[in-house]
């Protein structure tokens, strides 16, 4: 790809040009990850350190009680690792009916009884038995410093900190952990987090045994006793982690690679399947036309994504049938391109998020994300061991016939994605963009912008970027051109311009592989909408 690299947008950041490199949203977790790289360790060593230190640097978006999913090219081949958590096995439908009354549609969006098994932790142990060079535990080394130590708290984050206190701070073990001013940290405060560092020492002595069949385990099932949940150590002992095949899509000569359901990858997909259809690169990179094509095609992979996408053996339809090419290419023939529309599902039968990526000279890539969900998930921490849990059992349906209908041991509709873009069968990026359902959005933005404009990474990641709600309704950047917001509105599009650079309108991280790893390396990119950075050697 030949690059344009000009940054038409206004950014302090340039591309990273290294062999090595590791791309996150904190600093700190950044540096936790090339540590491991400068001790020997490869790509995926960088990673797990990497997320284990982002539990701790930006705990509004992940803890040790997220979910993760990863893709790694391994220098054969695509692996994917779905480390999405199942429901306990007293979830039914009439236990939270009984708990909720029967007008409830959903689990509680905080609280224990929004906590699904967490499968992050396994994922690092997954990722780390399969692939690593070093010793598990010394990926845990830097996270485990930094709690105890401390850090001081970066301005983007402390944001989105402060933010939900008024709702959290009487779910369980939230305000001791979390609010140790009596408030929320300030920018540049002390946090110590050593209830972490200690959770941390156990799943580092023990590879993860002390979360799902030991210590951990036992604590976790007290809390949610003591919260009369349904949660259990017998829930975490039977939980784990699944490897998968990924599931792609060609666009302009790449594919793009994703997550297969059970979670929602393959929007992005469909949405780039329906863009194939149309002449991109034609019309002007900024400007109202594409961006209303790119809306469109959005909006019609959502309709279709929340109306078939589940835990795969509650799918009616296949992947493969949302993504057939004619299918689409009907899909397409949908789109006015003077008018905004609000579509409804096809019928394919017919034919708080944190994001890393890592690479290093061997040419092994990661692109590896976790999350707690909404800002601090279900807003309880296990005091003992530091685990903030996530609340991913709320992304289930009470309602019968629903194919999200809660069940035990089922797994929820998921929104964190990890990405990866392949050519002719061979590694080309590494990326992710975080931020719930403006993931898959983030996903085709950006992947649009780099190959039908060639915008180099961190001009698709400066850019300015929409993201879709529901029906018409889309929010916009205040950085967006005025005449390209002017012409959105004038083909019914209802807009919001909003400024806010955390969840809105996600945060990515991107690795492109420049040619041979060791020689020519790699092109990274972070998005500025966070406090974090790309770095390498």
């Amino acid at each position: 790809m030949n690059f344009n690299f000009d940054n038409p947008y206004l950014s302090t950041r340039a591309p990273l040009f290294a062999r090595n490199v590791l791309s996150t949203s904190h600093p700190l977790a950044a540096q936790a990850g090339l540590q491991m790289l400068r001790q020997g360790g490869n790509a995926v060593d960088a990673a797990v350190a990497a997320a284990a230190a982002m539990t701790i640097v930006e705990p509004v978006s992940n803890g040790l009680g997220s979910d993760a999913f990863a893709l790694v090219w391994d220098g054969q081949g695509l692996q994917g690792l779905n480390a999405s958590g199942r429901a306990p096995q007293a979830w039914t439908p009439d236990y939270f009916t009984r708990k909720y009354g029967a007008g409830a549609i959903n689990p509680p969006k905080r609280g224990m009884d929004a906590v699904t098994v967490p499968g992050a932790v396994s994922a690092w142990v997954a990722l780390s038995e399969r692939f690593g060079r070093l010793p598990f535990a010394d990926l845990m080394a830097p996270a485990i410093d930094i709690a105890e130590r401390g850090y001081l708290v970066t301005p983007v984050i402390q944001q989105k900190w402060a933010a939900p206190v008024e709702e959290l701070q009487a779910q369980a073990g939230f305000a001791q952990t979390f609010l140790p001013y009596g408030r929320a940290p300030k920018v540049g405060e002390l946090f110590r987090f050593p209830a972490a560092a200690q959770g941390l020492q156990a799943i580092a002595a023990t590879k993860g045994e002390a979360f799902y069949g030991g210590e951990i385990a036992r604590a976790l099932e007290r809390m949610a006793v003591a919260q009369g949940a349904g949660l259990r150590a017998s829930d975490l002992a039977s939980y784990r982690p699944e490897w998968v095949t990924p599931i792609g899509k060609d666009y302009r000569g790449y594919t793009l690679h994703e997550i297969p359901p059970n979670g929602q990858g393959i929007a992005a997909l469909i949405a780039l399947g329906i863009l194939q259809n149309f002449d991109l690169a034609g019309l002007p990179l900024d400007g109202a036309e594409s961006q209303h094509l790119q809306i469109e095609a959005m909006k019609l992979a959502f309709a279709d994504v929340y109306r078939y996408v589940a835990e795969p053996a509650s799918m009616s339809v296949t992947p493969a049938q949302m993504l057939d090419d004619a299918y689409l290419a009907s899909r397409a023939r949908l789109i006015d391109m003077k008018r905004a529309q609000d579509f409804g599902a096809g019928n394919p039968v017919k034919g708080g998020t944190i994001y890393l990526t890592a690479a290093d000279e061997s040419g092994m890539m990661v692109s590896f994300i976790q999350s707690n969900y909404m800002g601090f998930g279900s807003g309880c921490v296990e005091p003992q061991f530091g685990v903030s849990l996530q609340n991913r059992g709320h992304g289930f349906s009470l309602e019968p016939g629903n194919i999200n209908q809660v069940a035990p041991g089922k797994r929820p509709f998921h929104t964190i994605i990890p990405a990866f873009l392949t050519r002719a069968g061979q590694p080309v990026m590494s990326f992710g963009v975080m931020g719930a359902n403006m993931q898959p959005q983030g996903h085709m933005q950006t992947v649009v912008r780099m190959l039908d404009y060639q915008q180099n990474p961190q001009a698709a990641c400066d850019a300015p970027r929409w993201r879709f709600n529901a029906g018409l309704e889309i929010n916009v950047e205040a950085a967006m051109n005025p005449a390209t917001v002017q012409g959105l509105s004038d083909r019914g599009h209802r807009m919001e311009v909003i400024n806010d650079s955390y969840q809105d309108f996600g945060a990515g991280q991107f690795i492109w592989r420049a040619g041979d790893p060791a020689v020519q390396g790699y092109v990274a990119a972070s998005d500025a909408r966070r406090d974090g950075q790309a770095v390498g050697f």
